[in-house]
């Protein structure tokens, strides 16, 4: 088992929870606040929301106490731990953008980066899939 847990949690079967519902249950569950202490980022097309800790928490435990929750039985939500990754995807990106330059911005330690393997870029959607050397560059 690896000693390093990840920061996020993944809320899946979240349509009967309303983003606003949602939000103040994760706080109930917590005991944070949302914005201050974790985010929550709710992705409709595949019914499920990422909360991500800012906080050093212990992220199995909050699982645990998800999964005990009489509210989240109820809406018949599952929570998982959302594994470690190398790689992300960046959206939005301008035409005229390089991969020299997406991969000098997401190596800036400032931008919460780190040493990258791999650019991926993809100009008919506008995105790019960055993998990094490590895990812990995609933050």
């Amino acid at each position: 088992k690896s000693t390093e847990t990840s920061p996020s949690v993944v809320l899946e079967n979240i349509q009967g929870c309303s983003p606003k519902c949602l939000r103040m249950l994760m706080e109930n569950i917590s005991g944070l606040s949302v914005d201050d202490d974790f985010t929550v980022e709710v992705i409709p097309e595949i019914n499920v929301a990422v909360a991500t800790f800012k906080k050093s928490v212990d992220t199995e435990e909050f699982v645990k106490k998800c999964l005990q929750n009489k509210r989240v039985k109820e809406f018949k939500m599952t929570a998982r731990l959302l594994e470690l990754t190398q790689s992300i995807k960046a959206e939005n990106i301008p035409d005229s953008v390089s991969t020299d330059y997406i991969t000098v911005y997401f190596e800036s330690v400032r931008n919460g980066g780190g040493p990258v393997a791999d650019v991926q870029l993809f100009p008919e959607e506008n995105s790019a899939i960055i993998t990094f050397c490590d895990h812990k560059g995609n933050t």
